[in-house]
């Protein structure tokens, strides 16, 4: 079975929120001008002397969120995580074919955020280093930020896969003003500000029974089951309202693991899966950039018929879904979540247009367009 890394598995996500890190605040500039200070998503003051002209990406997955909010985000970037090659080729190379620069940016890591020299980071002289609130967790992480701050390199956190729900927002907005985009930051936020909204009041207007919902990551790429707790990703499935039948199974918010026998026995009404598309990996769930409806169909169908699916009910009734892994970590999030609020809850959300609402991301914001097929149903 193949091996999962721990930043994939974020995506639902499985990694311990840290008690110490504080609501984000709103960044605050006097004029609008420079030098300004922002406050990350770790609640931590960063003062940005000037416009940052040289971005390090630890992780290079961000690439997306920045190619929302700048026409050529390639062009700031002097280091990068390895882990959008490693681990999202399509995407990769989608980037790459639209901005050919790219091949020359240095490739710090190889693990998903881990293994950064510093002496590297260094020698690259960015403006800005970005990070993600999870790799928090690392000592290494912490050594390098006190030894960046020290060098007088600022650094920001901020957080699309731990709580995209409550923090995506927050770090769109850090963004814009850490990078000085902030009139198409806000255009992004209100764009996504009003979708939710929508979906929010349609829940709260009608209190009746709920469907019972499994998500289950990586479906197919590993023994079953990792399920999405009440956190993270599990935060979209209240917000659409639904029930999380793995609530009571983990040992807390987060995701984690339960057995076959566990799933047959909560019986779940849907089970929405998660996958990703590998080049040298066929199992599994295959959705995402590059990828076409009949794959991802034809890899969904197969995936019913797999020894944790075919006996559920969800089966039977062919409710049974994809979702492209880290898509709500990524600016197709919000066309996501209205495909998913189509499935569960089809009695207040049939009307939703989720193909419509990303070809409007693409044509508004993105700067390198979402092409693939990051949502699936059963034919």
């Amino acid at each position: 079975m193949a091996r999962i890394s721990s930043r994939l598995r974020l995506a639902l996500p499985l990694l311990p929120l840290l008690p110490w890190l504080a609501p984000p605040v709103r960044a605050q500039a006097a004029d609008g001008g420079w030098p300004r200070r922002v406050t990350d998503l770790a609640g931590r003051e960063v003062t940005l002397p000037r416009q940052p002209r040289a971005i390090l990406l630890a992780e290079n997955f961000q690439l997306l969120t920045l190619s929302v909010l700048l026409p050529d985000p390639v062009s700031l970037l002097v280091g990068m995580g390895g882990d959008l090659k490693q681990h999202d080729q399509g995407s990769d190379r989608a980037f790459r074919q639209r901005f050919p620069a790219m091949n020359q940016v240095p490739e710090l890591t190889s693990a998903v955020g881990q293994g950064l020299s510093v002496e590297r980071v260094l020698a690259l002289r960015p403006e800005l280093v970005i990070l993600s609130t999870w790799q928090l967790g690392s000592a290494e992480t912490r050594q390098n930020v006190e030894h960046l701050a020290s060098a007088g390199i600022p650094v920001i956190f901020i957080d699309n896969f731990q709580r995209p729900l409550s923090n995506g927002i927050p770090s769109i907005r850090l963004l814009g003003r850490a990078l000085g985009c902030e009139e198409r930051a806000e255009a992004v936020i209100g764009f996504q500000e009003e979708r939710l909204a929508r979906i929010r009041e349609r829940v709260a207007a009608h209190a009746g029974p709920r469907p019972g919902v499994i998500m289950n990551a990586f479906a197919g790429r590993r023994p079953c089951c990792w399920v999405a707790g009440n956190d993270g990703t599990g935060q979209m499935l209240s917000l659409v309202g639904v029930r999380n039948l793995s609530e009571g199974m983990l040992p807390g918010p987060r995701g984690g693991e339960i057995n076959l026998e566990q799933l047959l026995a909560v019986a779940p009404e849907i089970v929405v899966n998660t996958g990703n598309r590998h080049d040298e990996d066929q199992q599994g769930l295959r959705v995402g950039t590059g990828v076409t409806l009949a794959e991802a169909r034809a890899s969904l169908e197969a995936l019913m018929a797999s020894p944790e699916l075919v006996a559920l009910p969800a089966t039977r009734d062919r409710r049974v879904y994809g979702l492209w892994n880290p898509v709500f970590g990524s600016p197709v999030g919000i066309a996501a979540l209205e495909a998913m609020a189509r499935w569960l809850r089809p009695d207040l959300f049939a009307d939703l247009d989720p193909a419509a609402t990303l070809a409007e991301i693409n044509r508004r914001f993105a700067a390198v367009p979402f092409e693939g097929t990051y949502w699936v149903g059963p034919g």
